[in-house]
């Protein structure tokens, strides 16, 4: 499975309450994922929380795009990025 990263602005700011709702928010985008054959791996929110940089597994950037529709999610740019970390040589 491919791993790709998705850079979001929301202008406004991304606000995710952290409560039952909110969690029960977040499930429900990992369900309509899963349809697609994309999982949400983990996300870095900018401090001003108007940028988000989630990384994907998937099999195809259309496939994120159609995720991300789904759960009305922006998406600015979709890149496929690999792993690399000081251990790699090993």
């Amino acid at each position: 499975m491919a791993r790709y990263m998705v850079e979001r602005i929301f202008p406004d700011g991304l606000e995710v309450p952290v409560t039952d709702g909110g969690a029960t928010a977040l499930l429900g985008v990992v369900d309509r994922n899963a349809e697609l054959g994309v999982t949400w791996v983990h996300s870095y929110v900018s401090e001003d929380k108007r940028k988000t940089f989630c990384v994907y597994d998937g099999p195809d950037p259309e496939s994120i795009r159609k995720a991300a529709e789904r759960n009305d999610l922006p998406i600015e740019r979709i890149t496929r990025v690999r792993v690399l970390d000081p251990y790699f040589y090993k």
